[in-house]
């Protein structure tokens, strides 16, 4: 077993039980580990964020099949996506690592699956961070709009964003006690927030739509004629607004009990979501009082319309600053897991200049060069929406496609050999291979269906530039795997059950 050399300095007082499984898993201890069960929870609940993946693509599901496909896609996709969170938590109870998924495919599957889910991995963080602040600038661009009359650009759009990633770069220098203030504080604000606008869309609008608006009224603007493929196309909301639960994952080594707070973090922070989030698109979509009027809302944003429709300019107003902040929180918790899936990545030498990326400052251990580098090329990733329609579709679908297969991958391997695989404290039991397959499978279907055209004709503005992005991102990985794959080595742990080792040293055993 290979102990990674990039451990803090010699310390004279025994390792905690987390240092030690971390170490029986082949790394020392660098990262500050100063966050709860609830905290891990949190983050993971922060960067799901049904205040912010769930309203960012509000108005792109209005268009996709409407009312109809939000809800009953919502209902539809929830189980499915717990399923994939509830198989990937058994495998991070075993292997609570910052790199979560790829060393978790090196274990059970051998590092050239590893590398690839790490690339993958790194492409839906990355994307997910420029889906996440270039919406906040979206609903940021709305307010301003409501308050000063402002018409936003794609270019000042662009600007607003630049400045958002800059400030979630700079409070993630602050490290990680901070990080636990926010992720907890975030989790408090999406839920107190959510109960606060389902009560105002309940009690406040003098009229309501019907059930059936809400439950059957179908509409197509994407250009396609046939309703099952715009259908599928809807899904494309509940499935970006449920992804990044690996945060709690990525978390890990910041985390106290990690092999079971992580694994529950991932899980709850989901449940949670599906249903609040759920609760939330209904109350938003009872409470349309002018459905044209929504669709082609001047603010471009078909929530605040509803909200001013409803509930007035001022309410309307308020309510936009409660969601902004929660999607600024949740865009903060999604670059502190780039980087730290960065962090990783580079430690194990997988990323052209990693010894810079793995970097730890010692003031705040925190990987500042890591968190740099994911708000740098996320700002890359959001260019085309200087000339795209459909550019936040695009990296939506970019960050769906990169998280996916990265969360099914590991699960594959663990069904394929089982005998490479022992339960850590949280699993399944014996429904843990119904279970993984059921993922398996509605991961690889989600995974080509949001490679396709989102909206026709297709155009130079219309293209759906997704299946450019991981195409790019595969070449490059395919390139430096032949190039710098000597310096990749993700340790292998102990035969033996990393957590059975802890025991026994204890006596426990």
């Amino acid at each position: 077993m290979r102990i990674s050399t990039h451990g803090r300095h010699q310390r004279s007082e025994p390792l905690d039980d987390d240092e030690r499984l971390l170490k029986a898993l082949g790394y020392t201890q660098q990262l500050h580990r100063r966050m709860g069960a609830f905290g891990n929870f949190s983050a993971s609940l922060s960067v799901i964020s049904i205040m912010s993946g769930t309203l960012l693509l509000f108005g792109y599901g209005l268009n996709s099949g409407g009312p109809a496909v939000v809800m009953w896609g919502w209902l539809a996709v929830g189980p499915l996506v717990l399923c994939l969170a509830a198989a990937l938590a058994e495998i991070t109870s075993r292997y609570p690592t910052s790199g979560g998924l790829y060393y978790m495919a090196r274990q059970l599957g051998g590092e050239r699956w590893s590398w690839y889910t790490g690339w993958l991995n790194l492409l839906g963080l990355l994307g997910g961070i420029a889906a996440q602040d270039y919406g906040i600038a979206t609903f940021t661009a709305a307010w301003a709009n409501l308050q000063f009359g402002y018409v936003p650009t794609p270019g000042s759009l662009l600007a607003v964003y630049a400045v958002i990633l800059a400030l979630h770069a700079v409070l993630n220098l602050a490290g990680t006690r901070l990080m636990n203030v926010l992720t907890s504080l975030s989790a408090w604000w999406h839920l107190a927030g959510a109960v606060v606008i389902i009560g105002a869309l309940t009690l406040l609008p003098s009229h309501h739509q019907p059930a059936g608006f809400v439950f059957s009224e179908f509409t197509n603007n994407t250009g396609w004629s046939s309703p099952t493929y715009v259908v599928l196309l809807g899904m494309l909301l509940p499935v970006f607004a449920l992804a990044g639960y690996d945060t709690s994952a990525h978390l890990s080594e910041e985390t106290s009990r990690a092999s079971v707070a992580a694994a529950r973090g991932i899980v709850r922070s989901v449940a949670v979501s599906w249903i609040a989030g759920g609760i939330l698109l209904a109350a938003l979509l009872f409470a349309v009082q002018d459905y044209a009027a929504t669709l082609g809302s001047r603010t471009g944003v078909p929530v605040a319309q509803i909200f001013l429709d409803a509930l007035g300019v001022a309410t309307a107003k308020t309510l936009l600053l409660v969601i902004i902040v929660a999607q600024f929180l949740c865009g903060y918790t999604v670059t502190a897991s780039a980087s730290r899936m960065i962090y990783a990545f580079a430690r194990d030498g997988a990323l052209p200049g990693s010894s810079r990326w793995q970097k730890v400052s010692r003031r705040t251990a925190v990987p500042a060069n890591a968190v740099w580098l994911a708000v740098g090329v996320a700002f890359l990733l959001a260019l085309p929406s200087l000339y795209s329609a459909t550019a936040f579709s695009a990296v939506t679908a970019i960050s769906v496609v990169g998280f996916t297969p990265a969360y099914a991958i590991p699960v594959l391997l663990r069904l394929r050999h089982r005998e490479r695989f022992t339960p850590g404290p949280w699993h399944l039991g014996r429904w843990s291979r119904p279970i993984g397959w059921v993922a398996v499978l509605w991961a690889a279907g989600v995974t080509l269906l949001f490679l396709l055209p989102q909206s026709s004709p297709v155009t130079a503005t219309s293209f759906n530039y997704t299946p450019v992005a991981v195409v790019v991102a595969l070449v490059l990985a395919a390139l430096w795997w032949r190039i710098g794959r000597r310096s990749y080595g993700v340790p292998r742990s102990g035969t033996t059950n990393a957590h059975d080792q802890i025991e026994e040293a204890e006596g426990i055993i």
